[in-house]
């Protein structure tokens, strides 16, 4: 997905990583039926079949939102996920040849539902195209000031997160590397594209660590209610963040556990 308009290259660089994941969720599972070949259309949703997620194989396809044009998909991309939404219309069009890999869509889920790695790569897809979405906002309504949501950027030793404060957002490293410190002792290292700062959300406290860049960073930023919202609307995939979550606290426990064995030695 491609927004319309000059983007930042932060912007760039997360949007050619966001391409490559839906080929990767649908590995391994068969097409619903054989690759559509479509000529050019004004409306190109009205003459899809419902309940089916397509795969873009080849072609440009405009997007316009309440009959403004917002952004393109390309290869690569990844269409129908917004069926059964109340969300506002999307009408697509196409003015070249375009190829389409047709997929069921509760077949499609499932497939994604079955796996730990799909499931996480799923929510990092949903999570990015929001994440976009609300920097270009942010930029269009905010040009002269830094956004709360969408990205932000931060210099080696700057804070991320603060240990105490409340749990506003959930944020995703695009570029960069981290270290959380908890009571000024370092617990664990924060990597790029790993999401952090959800378990306060989820549990409504304060924050329990500080997250400080260990070099420049920037950072994807989703307000507390998009995230949840996202996760109630996907509970197999909420599941399967806090089970990974619950392996990440269980590797900082054993960590620190060794660092005070260390430390009475």
């Amino acid at each position: 997905m491609y927004l319309l308009g000059e983007q930042p290259a932060y912007a760039d660089r997360l949007i050619s990583r966001l391409q490559g994941i839906p080929g990767q969720l649908l590995q391994g599972l068969e097409p619903s039926g054989p690759t559509l070949q479509l000529q050019r259309s004004t409306d190109l949703g009205a003459g899809l079949p419902a309940q089916q997620l397509f795969l873009i194989e080849s072609g440009l396809l405009h997007a316009a939102v309440d009959e403004r044009p917002l952004f393109y998909l390309q290869e690569g991309d990844l269409i129908g996920l917004r069926q059964d939404t109340d969300l506002p219309t999307c009408r697509y069009f196409n003015d070249e040849p375009l190829s389409l890999i047709p997929y069921s869509r509760a077949a499609a889920l499932e497939h994604i539902a079955a796996d730990r790695e799909r499931q996480e790569l799923f929510i990092r897809y949903l999570v990015g195209h929001t994440a976009l979405l609300s920097d270009a906002v942010a930029r269009i309504k905010q040009p002269d000031i830094r956004p709360a949501t969408g990205f932000q950027h931060f210099a080696a030793g700057e804070e991320l997160i603060h240990q105490g404060d409340e749990a506003d957002h959930v944020f995703i490293i695009i570029e960069g590397h981290a270290e959380a410190m908890v009571d000024g002792q370092k617990v664990g290292d924060v990597q790029k594209d790993e999401i952090f700062g959800a378990m306060a959300v989820f549990t409504r406290e304060k924050r329990s660590a500080t997250v400080v860049a260990s070099e420049p960073c920037t950072v994807m930023v989703i307000p507390k209610d998009q995230f949840l919202c996202l996760m109630q609307s996907n509970p197999r995939i909420a599941h399967s963040l806090i089970e990974s979550m619950a392996r990440r606290i269980d590797l900082l426990n054993k960590e620190i556990t060794q660092q005070r064995l260390a430390t009475a030695v």
